[in-house]
Order: C-alpha cells, then sequence, then structure tokens
C-alpha cells in the first residue's frame, strides 16, 4: 500500500463523544512535534486503512475505537519532495485503557470549537467540518451493516466433490485473516453466513478472534436463491430489524439483490450511487462493502458506502 508519489499511506479518526449533550472531539498532543492533531500514523506492511485507523488510535490514546462515517482525507507534501495520503473516520470509543504511550503526552477531548482553535494545521480542519456536517445530518451516530463476498476459493474444474464443500484457496484464505482487522475496526459482533465451505472460511477467523457464533443459513447460499431468492433478501431485512452491527457473507451471484434491497434505504446521493453500482459491476473475491447506518426497520437510512477491497 502506497500514497501518491510514492510516500507512506496513513489512516487515523476523529473520535468522538458527547458528554452532558455537548459535543466533543480528542485531540492528541506529540511531543516531538510539538503539534496538535487527529490521532493517525502510518499503515504496516499489507495493512488495510481502516484496521490502521483503529490500531494507531488505540495505540496513540489508549482508547478502542469503532470506525463509522468516512471523513475527507488529507494529501501534503513530505520535506523528501513525495505525498502523503491519510484517511479518517469518525469514531465512538468502545473501550481501552485511556494509557497514553511514548510519542503522545497529552490528549484533550474539546469542543468543535475549541479543537479548531487548537489544531496546529490549517488542512486538519477539513475533517472536523466534515463530522459536524454529519451530526447535522443525523448520520454521526452509525451502525454498521457490511456485505462481504466469500474469498478466493479453488476452481470448480479442481474440485470433484460437493461444490458447498470447495475450500478457499491459499489466497482465499490469506484474504480471509486480513478482513479480520476490518470486520472489528467497524465492530461487527454478528456474522451470517452461507453454509457454503468458501463463505465460512472467510469469515471464520474473524469469529475465532472475537469469540463470535457463526449462524449459517442456507437462504443466503446459492443453491436456495437460485429457486427462493426472497429468502436471501429477508436476511437483510431481519438486519435492518435489528440493529446490530452485522456482517454477512454470501455469493456473487446473490449479492445484487442484497444490495438493490440496501438501496431502497439509501440517502439519495452517492450512497445509493454506490450500492446500485456494486449492484450493477459486482464486489470482488473477499472485498466487504461497509454500510454505515442509522435508525432501524423501515426508518433505517444508508449513510455511506465503502469498498474494503483484497
Amino acid at each position: 500500500m502506497t500514497a501518491p508519489g510514492g510516500g507512506q499511506p496513513a489512516a487515523g479518526a476523529l473520535v468522538w463523544r458527547r458528554k452532558s449533550g455537548v459535543l466533543q472531539v480528542a485531540l492528541v498532543h506529540r511531543p516531538r512535534y510539538d503539534d496538535w492533531s487527529w490521532p493517525k500514523g502510518k499503515l504496516d506492511p499489507g495493512e488495510c486503512w481502516a484496521g490502521a485507523a483503529a490500531r494507531e488510535v488505540l495505540e496513540e490514546t489508549g482508547l478502542q475505537p469503532r470506525l463509522g462515517v468516512p471523513l475527507p482525507r488529507a494529501v501534503y507534501g513530505l520535506r523528501d519532495g513525495s505525498l502523503k495520503e491519510v484517511r479518517y473516520w469518525a469514531a465512538q470509543v468502545v473501550g481501552g485503557s485511556g494509557d497514553l504511550e511514548n510519542e503522545i503526552d497529552q490528549i484533550e477531548w474539546l469542543t468543535p470549537p475549541q479543537a479548531r482553535a487548537r489544531l496546529t494545521y490549517a488542512r486538519d480542519s477539513l475533517q472536523l467540518q466534515a463530522l459536524l456536517d454529519a451530526d447535522r445530518r443525523g448520520a454521526l451516530r452509525t451502525w454498521a451493516l457490511v456485505l462481504v463476498r466469500h474469498s478466493d476459493a479453488v476452481s470448480r474444474s479442481s474440485w470433484n466433490d460437493s461444490d458447498t464443500d470447495r475450500p478457499l484457496s491459499q489466497a482465499g484464505r490469506k484474504r480471509a485473516d486480513s478482513l479480520t482487522a476490518a470486520l472489528g475496526a467497524y465492530g461487527v459482533r454478528r456474522l451470517v453466513t452461507s453454509p457454503s465451505a468458501r463463505c465460512v472460511a472467510t469469515v471464520a477467523p474473524y469469529a475465532r478472534a472475537q469469540h463470535l457464533q457463526l449462524r449459517e443459513k442456507r437462504g443466503l447460499s446459492e443453491e436456495v436463491f437460485a429457486t427462493e431468492p426472497e429468502r436471501a433478501v429477508r436476511h437483510v431485512e431481519r438486519a435492518l430489524d435489528r440493529g446490530e452491527f452485522t456482517a454477512l457473507c454470501t455469493h456473487r451471484p446473490v449479492l445484487p439483490a442484497l444490495l438493490r434491497r440496501l438501496a431502497e434505504q439509501a440517502t439519495p446521493g452517492a450512497a445509493c450511487t454506490a450500492l446500485l453500482e456494486r449492484a450493477r459491476d459486482g464486489l470482488e473475491k473477499g472485498e466487504a462493502l461497509i454500510c454505515q447506518m442509522v435508525d432501524v426497520g423501515d426508518a433505517a437510512r444508508v449513510v455511506s458506502v465503502e469498498r474494503n477491497r483484497p
């Protein structure tokens, strides 16, 4: 993973809370640079942006974040002439001790006006304004509904047993392992999957890491979808009714119906367009599509859509 111009990519978050009903955001101070900014840091080799954002916030602040809506990225020049790209999310605290690491010596919870005045770099105000805009739209407190296409499996031509037992390839297993950080960054707590071996194996590493139950549902399988497509769609509707942080893992032929159903709940504009584009063009093997939701049931709305790709 590289940033534009060959620079090192980085990721972080604007961690927010309400105290006595007042919105506050967390700024960190780095004594090495004597600056105030959002918690962020470089991606490790092979690490995804969202996973890096969650890890860096935890390492710098001691607070475990759960990522929400994406915020504008920052791209700026470095002294060596390359460009650095930092991707940001809004985030809420869901755990952690709050112990600071060596690079950070202070963390301050400030109101947005206080934070804007404290920021060392003018470019960091762009993310703050986007967070405020999301708050005004009622799109700041969200829950994640993630659609996952199973990872790469061994080819049908090389597999002689039942197709439902066809396992992941070596590349598919590697991708399944890497999905763990992404699903964890968004706080997924409920896993629903097609019973096909390749789907189960795609989300099993995350289930083991988080000690979660895997719910196998035949309605998400290719075989049942071919004759009863409405059963797959009902799993989306149940997720909307529950309002839990959920991932649904299924197959390429099943996903368009799920995506079109979610598009019916999407805010007009970018979110709806993104869902319909993915319904038309498909997801890559092992891709996770993260939909940030507000409200539940018939009132549920998709307010943002992101692709986490292999």
